[in-house]
């Protein structure tokens, strides 16, 4: 009976899935996606990517490692909501310092626990991601749907999350300097150059090629981060004016929006991909990767066609774009995340090629 739960997730058609609250206590209208990932929920309500959406995971039980000071990937989480079949509020490991529900409650994002989330899932799979309403129970369904209907979609998401002025990441004994362009940026890519050897400066996203070429980087990286990448004009034009003079390495949205730099056209995914189980196959070598994924729209393969870019890798569900490269230009990018943590390994090896990129590039200098 409705008085048992004190929140609800409300639909543009009416649907509602009651539970009970944990978090912060707000209403929220955010945009629903689904993960498919066992673990990993920390870095997933840390990952900067998410901004402004609802994450509803499809693993059964969260919380129950709780959370650990080390393995955030932002200092400032911007998830806008999550919900879960079953939250555990007494975690069990030694590293953990506070409960998931503590860090939620901390940023101000609610969450939502006891509702139907493999229901959910097929929802979203069936008829794609929308805006969605967690609200109280005690909310008449018809004045969630009006508050839905007048909500405006979210854009220009990346200048919310983006550092406001540039940080350094340096590490001992460094071979090489790294210019990485923060729309979003997971912590754990700063972690994986550093451990090759690479001093990074993060900058913010509209930072003009001229202050980046005056760094002399022997490379820059182009992060993931939230949103429409064709919102995200200072770094389409950034790529545009630095390609083929410094080696460039793009995750995710840094990978769409190298796309349409080079004239490429990227749409958006019926429902995404978010997880860390889609198979990628390596054009180039014939390798198959097990990748870990977060994003919401795709690079158009046919769209490159004459631009310079070729594609490199593609997913093996939809036969979407995972990868592409310029070899004149010394550009290439990926649409899933080599960094993943915790997630698959297989694509380590994607750094060591921007590090080998930049290392050719001093021989060459």
């Amino acid at each position: 009976m409705i008085r048992d739960y004190n929140c609800k997730l409300v639909l543009p058609d009416g649907a509602e899935y009651l539970g009970h609250r944990f978090g912060a206590a707000a209403d929220r209208v955010c945009e629903i996606v689904f993960n498919t990932s066992m673990v990993g929920y920390q870095e997933i309500v840390s990952d900067p990517s998410y901004t402004g959406q609802l994450v509803v995971m499809t693993y059964p039980i969260i919380g129950n490692y709780g959370i650990t000071d080390e393995d955030f990937e932002t200092k400032l989480p911007s998830l806008g909501a999550l919900a879960v079949r079953e939250y555990n509020d007494i975690p069990s490991n030694f590293r953990y310092t506070k409960t998931l529900s503590e860090i939620l409650e901390d940023h101000g994002i609610p969450a939502i626990e006891g509702i139907d989330t493999r229901k959910l899932t097929r929802r979203i799979r069936d008829q794609g991601s929308s805006l969605v309403l967690l609200t109280g129970a005690q909310v008449p369904t018809e004045e969630a749907v009006a508050q839905l209907a007048a909500a405006a979609p979210r854009r220009d998401q990346v200048r919310q999350v983006s550092c406001k002025k540039r940080w350094y990441a340096r590490t001992s004994n460094h071979r090489y300097n790294v210019v990485a362009v923060d729309c979003g940026i997971k912590l754990n890519i700063v972690r994986s150059l550093n451990a090759r050897g690479c001093n990074v400066t993060v900058v913010p996203y509209d930072t003009p090629a001229k202050v980046i070429a005056d760094m002399e980087p022997d490379g820059v990286f182009l992060s993931n981060g939230p949103g429409d990448p064709e919102d995200v004009t200072p770094v389409i034009e950034l790529v545009r004016q630095l390609r083929g003079r410094f080696p460039l390495f793009g995750i995710c949205l840094g990978h769409q929006m190298i796309a349409l730099a080079y004239g490429g056209r990227t749409y958006k995914l019926k429902f995404g991909h978010r997880g860390g189980n889609h198979p990628v196959k390596d054009l180039t070598t014939g390798k198959l990767e097990i990748t870990s994924q977060n994003h919401s729209y795709a690079v158009d393969a046919a769209s490159l066609a004459g631009t310079g870019l070729e594609v490199t890798h593609i997913n093996l569900l939809d036969n979407t774009v995972e990868g592409q490269q310029c070899l004149r230009d010394r550009v290439f990018s990926v649409q899933y995340h080599p960094e993943s943590a915790p997630g698959p390994q297989d694509s380590g090896y994607l750094f060591d090629r921007f590090i080998q990129m930049m290392e050719e590039g001093k021989h060459h200098a």
